[in-house]
This record gives structure tokens, C-alpha cells and sequence, in this order.
């Protein structure tokens, strides 16, 4: 298999005096669903930074799709953001557009028409059980139905690897199996790489996937 992460010796830090992942190894490869865990500030939500270009590697060497982020060019780092689904934990969604509007960003930015458009967004709507708010906008939704229009917008412009941050922490049992469901649809189905970080890694799970462990900055599988 491809892999579509790769660090060697890598080490990331918000000050050059204090590292939070040092000089880790770490091998993902393509179509695998891939959980994270740690303690909290442990650097989990860190590493995840790292693969989608929101922190450059301080030493060693991160090679995410095949594009080297150390050093990487702002062109380059957008072509490979185009390929990319984000979920937060905080979902990020722009306020002032309507929840259509914010599953279309990603198809926006890579310039697909607007009937192709507006055909996706009415399928991710299907997709995520949210028909029944369109035209709503995300303050008036509940925490886990703006989540869920989060993951549509991930899977918009059918990304190649859909990348996690505690995408349930702070959601309800029902809203947090269908954000795992839709996860687990995406790898299945469509063979996207899934990496989650989590505290807890949901028993529901019915998927085979890989699990990594941080803890004192270093980073080991479960086995």
C-alpha cells in the first residue's frame, strides 16, 4: 500500500525551546482508518496540525501525499488542502452562510461548477440526515447537527484522506455513532484515509483500523 503520511525523526513545537512531539517515526498508509489517542496535551491535536499545514515541521521530515511539509510553498500547501476534509471539534462552520453555502465551500475553492454543485450538496444533505434543515444556518442548529454538516463539507469534493480532531468530544451518543458511522462510510465505501484523534475510541467501531498512542511526546502503536 501507498503511504500517504510519512515522519521521520519529526519534531514539532509552538517555541523552539519546548517540543510537544519529538523526533517521532510514524507511517500511514492509504485507504486505512487510523486512531490517535493521548492524554489531553499530550500533542495529538498537534500532530494533526502538522499533517494539513496549520505547523511546519520544526526538525525532521513530514511528507504528507507525497508533498514534503517542511518548508512547503503556499501554492503547494493549497493544492494539497483541495485534497483534504477537516472536522473540528469546534466544526469551524462560517455563520453567516446558510448550511448549504458551508458544505459547498471546498467545491467553491476548487472551482466546480455551481448545478454540480448544488447536486452534491443536496446529496450530503441526504447523506448526513440533515434535509430537513436546509436553509437553516449553523446557529440555529444544535451542536450535532452543525458536526454533521461539518462532516458533509469534509466530504464534499471527495477527499483522499479526511483528517479528525476529537470530531465527537462534545456531542451526544445518537449525533456521535452517526459522525462515526459516516467515518467508517467513507473509508469503506469510498476507501478515503481516515485519522481520527480521540480520547476514547468508540466500541462501536466496525472497521479495522491502526492505533497510535501518544505519551511524552512520543509516539507508539497499540497492538
Amino acid at each position: 500500500m501507498d503511504k500517504v503520511i510519512y515522519a521521520q525523526n519529526l519534531t514539532l513545537a509552538y517555541n523552539k525551546d519546548e517540543s510537544i512531539i519529538n523526533n517521532i517515526q510514524l507511517s500511514i498508509e492509504s485507504s486505512s482508518f487510523v486512531f490517535i489517542t493521548g492524554a489531553s496535551g499530550s500533542g495529538k491535536s498537534t500532530l494533526l496540525k502538522s499533517f494539513f499545514g496549520a505547523l511546519e515541521p520544526q526538525q525532521g521530515s513530514l511528507i504528507v501525499g507525497g508533498v514534503e511539509m517542511k518548508g512547503i510553498e503556499s501554492k503547494k500547501l493549497n493544492f494539497l488542502r483541495r485534497h483534504l476534509g477537516i472536522v473540528f471539534q469546534d466544526y469551524k462552520l462560517v455563520k453567516e452562510w446558510t448550511i448549504e453555502k458551508n458544505i459547498m465551500l471546498p467545491l467553491i475553492i476548487s472551482g466546480y461548477a455551481k448545478d454540480v454543485s448544488d447536486m452534491q450538496v443536496e446529496k450530503l444533505l441526504n447523506h448526513v440526515k440533515m434535509t430537513h434543515q436546509s436553509g437553516k444556518y449553523p446557529p440555529e442548529l444544535s451542536g450535532g447537527e452543525q458536526q454533521r454538516i461539518a462532516m458533509a463539507r469534509a466530504l464534499a469534493h471527495n477527499p483522499i484522506m479526511i483528517l479528525a480532531d476529537e470530531p465527537t468530544g462534545n456531542l451526544d451518543d445518537y449525533s456521535s455513532d452517526l459522525i462515526w458511522k459516516l467515518l467508517e462510510g467513507a473509508n469503506t465505501q469510498l476507501k478515503t484515509t481516515v485519522v481520527a484523534v480521540t480520547h476514547h475510541i468508540p466500541e462501536s467501531i466496525n472497521v479495522d483500523y491502526k492505533h497510535f498512542h501518544i505519551e511524552a511526546g512520543s509516539i507508539y502503536e497499540v497492538i
